[in-house]
Formats: structure tokens, C-alpha cells, sequence
């Protein structure tokens, strides 16, 4: 058996791989030790197959494990007491960042304080030129008495990032040596090793991030591999990364900004699955709805893409990452997120959420604030009976109390109409965040597919889609748990960079192919140290390039062999113009292109299976019913509740309708077309769809 977790803010979904099948699991997430939520849905689990949660985990193999606890660290400020030591004159590098402001003549907006206060930066002397010449020595003694500083100052752990070390690392490494011997047993990150970027503060901020997560990683990673084992599992422990990929355990412990946003990378990963089995569309847009947040990310042409602008926050009023992940963008917009009105009479859906602890008001766990999940409860579209397979009975008294109190009141309406007021605000901060991410990429939604996942998904599938104009929605069996099933078919991988800059009038091909050759001999260090044979391991090269005179570089995929021979320029520039015509709509064929950095990501299969499909024999489906639901336009109706186990394969079915799970509710509204792939997706139409599923229709 093989165990999947991902640890959310509300649930933590466990998927289990056991001979070739899939099963799923929820369970509450327990934020004061998110390692009790893991092993509460190994419960739950071993409760489905009859046996002892002990019995269950020593069946176990290998378990992966996507946590938000490095997020949640620096947004609640719980990280290590951490020093930075940066270049004599240098000291202001995390406070004046790029610059840059959401609005730029808003100064009401305070400035973002730095990630390391200055009372805890230092500055060493010694320099290396840009050409890697060095034009002062390293002053060790200053060095030794910065160490003494930090000594007294209690410092947990050490940030080093000096100018230039991407050319010659000799400062860093000494600095690191003193650091060893003066100060046994406190972590230090280097920045050259870690994130070799040219750009100085993302190179900075990564490490200084890094370093702030080493204790408290080292110590909660610890604290699951000790509390799998003392629970009866012996396998190999895994945690999946921001790149998409999963790590050895030991890696976090050496890297922990790989943990960061670890969960939601899985969700493209999934949707790459199953946009191949059920799509036509070349892009594909995924979105991930929990119980807290929202996640949409993007598969173009079966690749998932990186993005180097991962924000700790909001853009400009928080800090960048400076780290390569998979291009993931979050708001505050899921099933748990509270509705209010302001004092102007406006209704706002999030981003405060409920959380699994007090939960929504019809939990009946303490929670009053009205929430997305009581307005879907009020409208009919969650069976207060049948939420988690009816081991949570939902109060729908309370929540109807709580929208007409707090929502319907205030704004004048019956609960009902407020309740749908409440989903229409939460889907347009929905379809903006996706409308963020696909412009970016160069995306028209209009022909693109979507894939909705997340255990909210299915209340407003439809109403995103069809606002958006796409032509297909996607539904996976394994929506409800689309990033622990993507955890699953996850491969190990980790990408390597090299710092490199040529260009295409002068293109340095001997440079090149060695760069290209470190890239590819630490891969293979990688793997041979995962034990990974060869036929199981793919290496993807990129090329971080822009035009000349340009300021931001872009990703471009390559071919390692191309690039070595005598039509290399060549080579690098088709594939270049393609890349930017592909995100940018034009291509200038006649300019120079500048490349300068070089990027090798390995991934080594692990996984046997492909299909994400749910065993039939953990489903537990109800029955096919009907009850009555609430939609615009028509009010209520008596609507088909429908066993999304038992739907007939390829058979078109019309809304309105609900299609259910013990995890999630699908709502049809009237006219949309539906039907189920072979592959077990439910496939929706979403044309027919009111585009706004609001109490104006």
C-alpha cells in the first residue's frame, strides 16, 4: 500500500493506493498538530477496511505528505529567530526589494517591513567582482566577531547571501566554516547553494526564508516520521514540494522552502491525468476548493507551468519566495469563508474563513459567522444527512438562522435569496483569480477546459465555468481529494540551476554543454541517491532567456542534444520566439535573445498506477433521490439527487440535478447537459449554464 495525505486548512485528505485502487478518506485537520488530523484519517480508514489503524500502516510502503505548516509559519510569524549575513554596504537588500506597488500612488498602503529586521542583519567584508575576480579578502576576524554577536543574541538559525557567490562561492563557504565551528548545531543556508539567481534580493529572500524554516521543519518533520512509526508504519516518508514533485524526508530538512505551498502543486499534476483522458482542449485550467482556500493553476499542452513570482501574500505588500514553483495562484475563497456586510450595505464572501475549528455555523461546533457551506445547506445543495457520508450531521436550522441574522437581514432578502447572493460573490472572486493566472499566461478561457477539484468544487463548477465561457468542465472522480490523488502520481524530482549568461549573436557553446553537463551529473547524483533506475527517470532542461534590452526572463523548454551542436543559436532562439509568441501573442524574430540561467529538472517514476479512479467497493454511494433545491430564476424544485458511482457511463442527462459523493455536491442547473466518461469523470456542458447565478436572474 502506498498513503497519500494533504493537510488543509479545514480537512485532511488521505488517498490510499492499494492493489492498483484508489481510496478516500476525510478527516477535520487539527491546526494546533496537524500531525493528530494525518493519523485521524488513517482512522477513519482502517475503520472502512475493517481493521486496526496499526494493522493498516504496517501495510504501508511509502507515505506522502503535502503540509501548509511552512506557509503557515511565516503568515503567522512562528519562525526561527533567524540573522542574515549579507555583503559590506548591502544591508537594506530585503527592505528595499524590487520596489513596486499595487497602487502606485496609494501611500495609505505601509510599506512591507522587512523579512530579517536590520537589527539582526550583518555586514561582512570582502567582495568578488561580477567577472569573479576578487577585489578585498574576506575579513575573517570581523566575521568571528559577528559570530559572537549572534551568539549572544541567541540567533536559531543563519541566512548567508553575499554578492556575487554565484560566480565564485569561496566567501560563502569560509563564512560557513566559521559558522560550523563557533557555532555547533545552528542551521545556516547559503544562498549560492540554494537558489543560484542573479537577481540579488530573490537570491536573499529564499535563503532567508529557508533558514527561518530549518528549525521548526527539521522539527515537524521529526515529530511525523516519529509519529508514523510509533503508529505502526516503517516505510519510506516522502513530502511533496512547490516544484510538483516529492522529496525524501531529509530533503525538507536540508531545504524546507521546498515544502512551501507543497500541497496545492498536486492539483495541476492530477488535472494533467485528467485532462489527457476526457479533454481536446490544449489548455486546461484547474481549481482546487477546500475548505479554506481556493487554488487555480494551469496545464498547457501537458506541461504544468513554473512561475519565479510566488508571493508570500498579496504582491508588493508581502515578499516573493525568489524560488521556482509551479505557478499556483490562492485566495481566500473556500467552502469555510465567511459572508458580512459592510456598514455601506455591500456583501463580501471571505477571505476570513471558518476553518475546520469552530467550522461553520452548521457544524454546530461553535462556530456563528455564516459561511459558504451554510449558504449551500440553506439552498438545498449539501444533504445535512449525508456531509463526509454522514459521519458530520449539519445543523440546517442554525445556518438558516445565522444568513437571515447576519446576510439576509441586512440586505433585505429571504434567506434564500441572500444564501444565493452568498455563492455569487464567492464565485466572481473565483473567476477574477483565474482570470489573474490565465491572462498571464497568455490563456483565453473560452478555449480552454476546466477541472474543478476540492470538496467544495461542485456547488459553483458550473457557475465558474460558464462565467468564464469555457467549453467543458471536468469533474474527477477524485475531485474531492484532487491533490492527495495527484500525491499519488507524483514523481521524485528536484530541480538544479546553473547561473550562465550568453546570447544568440555570440553564443558560447562550449559553456553551454559544461553547464548543461553539471546540471545533468547533480540530477543523476539525485536519482543514484533515491535509488532510482534508470528507465524510471526523465530529465526536462529549460533555459531562463528573454529578448535584449527586455528586464524579466521566461521559461523555455529545450533539448539538451540541440543545444550542443553547431545550429545551437539556432535552436535557442525557435524555441525561444515559440515560448514568447505561445505567452506574449508576438514573436520578433529579429532580435537578439539573451539567455541567462539554466535549469534541470529530474523526475523519477515511483507510481504504478495512472487511472485515478475510486475502488467501487469504498465508495458506499447513497441512493438515487430527489429533494428540493433553490435556483435562480426558477425558486424551488424537486430536483434528482444522483449517485455520481452510479451514473451510466456516456449517457447525456439534463439539470437541474445534483450529482453527489460522500465528499462533495455537484449542482446542475437547469438546461446544463451532463454525463459520465469511461474514464469515471462526470463531463458537464456548461453553455446552457446561467452565466451570473445571482438573484438578478
Amino acid at each position: 500500500m502506498r498513503f497519500a495525505t494533504d493537510t488543509g486548512g479545514t480537512f485532511t485528505d488521505l488517498v490510499i493506493e492499494r492493489e492498483g485502487q484508489l481510496h478516500l478518506f476525510k478527516s477535520p485537520t487539527v491546526p494546533s498538530n496537524p500531525v493528530e488530523g494525518v493519523l485521524g484519517a488513517f482512522s477513519v480508514a482502517a475503520e472502512a477496511f475493517g481493521m486496526d489503524r496499526e494493522v493498516l500502516l504496517s501495510k504501508g510502503t511509502q507515505f506522502i505528505h503535502g503540509t501548509t505548516h511552512a506557509i503557515n509559519a511565516i503568515v503567522t510569524g512562528r519562525v526561527a529567530r533567524t540573522a542574515l549575513l549579507v555583503s559590506e554596504g548591502h544591508p537594506d537588500i530585503l527592505l528595499l526589494r524590487e520596489g513596486g506597488r499595487e497602487k502606485p500612488f496609494d501611500h495609505t498602503v505601509r510599506y512591507q517591513r522587512a523579512f530579517i529586521p536590520r537589527a539582526r542583519t550583518f555586514e561582512v567584508p570582502g567582495r568578488f567582482a561580477a567577472q569573479g575576480n576578487e577585489l578585498r579578502p574576506l575579513d575573517e576576524s570581523a566575521v568571528i566577531r559577528i559570530v559572537e554577536q549572534l551568539r549572544e543574541d541567541k540567533v536559531e538559525s543563519v541566512a548567508v547571501s553575499l554578492l556575487w557567490s554565484i560566480i565564485d562561492p569561496g566567501h560563502e563557504l569560509r563564512v560557513e566554516q566559521i559558522l560550523n565551528e563557533r557555532l555547533p548545531g545552528v542551521p545556516v543556508t547559503l544562498s549560492h547553494r540554494l537558489n543560484p539567481s542573479l537577481r540579488e534580493y530573490r537570491r536573499t529572500i529564499s535563503t532567508a526564508i529557508d533558514a527561518s524554516l530549518k528549525p521548526l521543519m527539521d522539527r515537524y518533520i521529526g515529530g511525523l516520521e516519529t509519529a508514523m512509526q510509533d503508529a505502526g508504519f516503517s516505510g519510506q516518508v516522502l513530502v511533496l514540494t512547490s516544484q510538483g514533485t516529492m522529496v525524501n524526508a531529509d530533503e525538507i530538512r536540508r531545504a524546507p522552502i521546498l515544502a512551501l505551498n507543497s500541497g496545492p502543486s498536486m492539483a495541476p499534476i492530477a488535472g494533467n491525468y485528467v485532462a489527457a483522458a476526457d479533454t481536446t482542449e490544449a489548455d486546461t485550467i484547474v481549481f482546487d476548493t477546500g475548505g479554506t482556500t481556493f487554488d487555480v493553476s494551469l496545464v498547457r499542452a501537458g506541461h504544468v507551468p513554473f512561475t519565479h513570482e510566488s508571493w508570500l501574500g498579496r504582491p508588493y505588500q508581502s515578499d516573493l519566495t525568489g524560488f521556482p514553483s509551479v505557478d499556483v495562484k490562492s485566495v481566500g475563497a473556500g467552502g469555510g469563508s465567511i459572508a458580512w456586510v459592510d456598514e455601506g450595505g455591500v456583501l463580501h464572501v471571505g477571505p476570513q474563513s471558518a476553518g475546520s475549528v469552530p467550522g461553520p455555523v452548521c457544524y454546530g461546533a461553535g462556530g456563528t459567522e455564516p459561511t459558504v457551506s451554510d449558504a449551500a445547506l440553506v439552498l438545498g445543495y449539501i444533504d445535512p444527512d449525508y456531509f463526509l457520508g454522514g459521519r458530520i450531521r449539519l445543523d440546517l436550522p442554525a445556518s438558516r438562522r445565522a444568513i437571515a441574522e447576519k446576510v439576509a437581514g441586512p440586505l433585505g432578502l429571504s434567506p434564500e435569496a441572500a444564501a444565493l447572493a452568498i455563492l455569487d460573490v464567492w464565485t466572481e472572486n473565483m473567476v477574477q483569480a483565474i482570470a489573474d493566472i490565465t491572462v498571464n499566461q497568455g490563456i483565453d478561457p473560452t478555449a480552454a477546459s476546466i477541472i474543478g477539484g476540492g470538496g467544495a468544487a461542485g456547488l459553483n463548477a458550473v457557475a465558474i465555468a460558464a462565467r468564464l465561457g469555457c467549453p467543458t468542465l471536468l469533474i474527477p472522480e477524485v475531485g474531492a481529494g484532487l491533490s492527495a490523488a495527484g500525491a499519488v502520481v507524483s514523481e521524485v524530482g528536484r530541480g538544479f540551476r546553473r547561473l550562465f549568461v550568453t546570447n544568440s549573436d555570440d553564443f558560447d557553446t562550449a559553456g553551454v554543454r559544461a553547464k548543461l553537463d553539471e546540471l545533468r551529473s547533480e540530477a543523476q547524483a539525485f536519482s543514484a541517491q533515491i535509488g532510482a533506475p534508470a528507465d524510471a527517470t526523465h530529465i526536462d532542461y529549460f533555459v531562463e532567456a528573454r529578448y535584449a534590452h527586455q528586464v524579466w526572463e521566461i521559461d523555455v523548454a529545450i533539448k539538451a542534444d540541440e543545444l550542443e551542436g553547431e545550429n545551437a543559436a539556432r535552436a535557442l532562439c525557435g524555441a525561444f520566439h515559440d515560448a514568447h509568441e505561445r505567452i506574449f501573442a508576438f514573436r520578433d524574430e529579429n532580435s537578439m535573445v539573451e539567455a541567462i540561467a539554466w535549469r534541470a529538472q529530474i523526475r523519477c517514476k515511483v507510481a504504478d498506477t495512472t487511472d485515478l479512479r475510486i475502488a467501487s467497493e469504498a465508495a458506499g454511494e447513497a441512493a438515487d433521490r430527489h429533494r428540493q433545491a433553490y435556483f435562480a430564476g426558477i425558486g424551488h424544485a424537486e430536483v434528482p439527487v444522483l449517485a455520481f458511482e452510479r451514473l451510466p457511463v456516456d449517457v447525456v442527462q439534463t439539470g437541474p440535478a445534483i450529482v453527489e459523493s460522500r465528499f462533495t455536491a455537484i449542482v446542475v442547473p437547469p438546461a446544463v447537459t451532463f454525463r459520465r466518461s469511461m474514464s469515471g469523470n462526470l463531463i458537464v456542458q456548461p453553455g446552457a449554464a446561467t452565466a451570473n447565478n445571482s438573484i438578478k436572474s
